[in-house]
């Protein structure tokens, strides 16, 4: 039987998935985050390897499938997609490689067919769309250099800039200060930011702000209900103009939302995107993602095989099963 790999890379883990072509799920495995801009192309693909080897027992040797289906952050323009699968096919690890970024396997798990929009907004920001006809719309998603804001490091910054503001008095007064100090344990703010820039608190670790942001904002605070009204305003705006860009805004269409801070089902955020939906994009089915994006870089991965149907609904299912 010829099987996939599936790998859904993250920021924070990488999960992989070997797939049946029947549908049927082999072995799961779990490794370390998926960073290539960070460690390099070579290290990146090492954490794949690993992740397999959890799977398959650590004398698990390549080729591991007929295909791989790797679906990951950091591929977010083609020549970072080439350079990702030309070291994947170096190393053996399938026989044939599609090399992705993550939101596809978002789009793909999310949706009902392999058409429509994902939105993530996890550690980061991104989103694209797939036209029924097979047309793309993506962003290069590279952060501020590319016109991005917001994520749950976006998100945990600007927290921190306008705790640090309304504590020195530059800025207006906010609970954001006191519920920062309480988050990290610190007298002021002012030692977080310190700690961060002496390298005593990973950078990383102000992504944990975003849920401290959202019980803020749940109080009223003007300036907490500021930043979520805009990173919910960012999510529509990702989503129109992906929409706009395939002549699919006034057709109905799946948009599928994922990432921790939109999966978290804030109310206040749930509520602007409900609201900006209905006013930019009215014919929006907003569907929040529910399943790992792992299954949806499987999906891809038995559409590269030519699976059919019952083994789709065979992935789908082992997915939504409770364990």
């Amino acid at each position: 039987m010829r099987t996939t790999l599936a790998v859904d890379g993250g920021n924070s883990k990488t999960d992989v998935v070997l797939v049946g072509e029947d549908g049927s799920v082999l072995a799961t495995g779990r490794g370390a985050a998926f960073q290539p801009q960070t460690v390099g192309v070579a290290r990146a693909i090492d954490v794949i390897g690993d992740a397999v080897r959890s799977a398959l027992g650590p004398r698990a040797v390549p080729p591991y499938a007929d295909h791989v289906a790797a679906y990951v952050a950091g591929a977010d323009l083609p020549v970072e997609e080439e350079a990702l699968r030309a070291e994947i096919l170096s190393r053996g690890y399938g026989r044939r490689v599609t090399v992705g970024n993550d939101t596809f396997a978002l789009l793909r798990a999310g949706a009902s067919g392999p058409a429509g929009v994902a939105v993530v907004c996890g550690a980061g920001v991104n989103a694209v769309a797939v036209s029924p006809s097979g047309r793309v719309a993506r962003y290069p998603a590279l952060g501020r250099l590319t016109g991005d804001w917001g994520g749950g490091l976006g998100l945990g910054e600007e927290t921190l800039w306008h705790a640090v503001r309304a504590e020195d008095g530059r800025g207006p007064a906010t609970a954001l200060a006191p519920a920062v100090r309480e988050h990290f344990g610190t007298r002021t703010v002012e030692e977080v930011s310190l700690a961060v820039h002496f390298g005593e608190l990973a950078y990383g670790r102000l992504n944990e702000l975003a849920p401290v942001l959202m019980a803020v904002a749940a109080t009223g605070d003007e300036v907490a209900r500021s930043l979520v009204s805009r990173m919910a305003e960012e999510v529509v705006v990702l989503a129109e103009v992906a929409l706009r860009r395939l002549d699919l805004l006034g057709v109905p269409t799946e948009v599928v939302l994922g990432g921790g801070v939109l999966t978290a089902r804030d109310p206040l955020m749930s509520e602007l995107l409900e609201r900006g939906f209905a006013e930019r994009a009215p014919q929006a089915k907003l569907i929040v993602a529910d399943v790992p994006p792992v299954m949806g870089a499987a999906l891809l991965g038995l559409d590269a095989l030519g699976a059919g149907e019952e083994a789709r609904a065979r992935l789908r299912a082992h997915f939504r099963t409770p364990t």
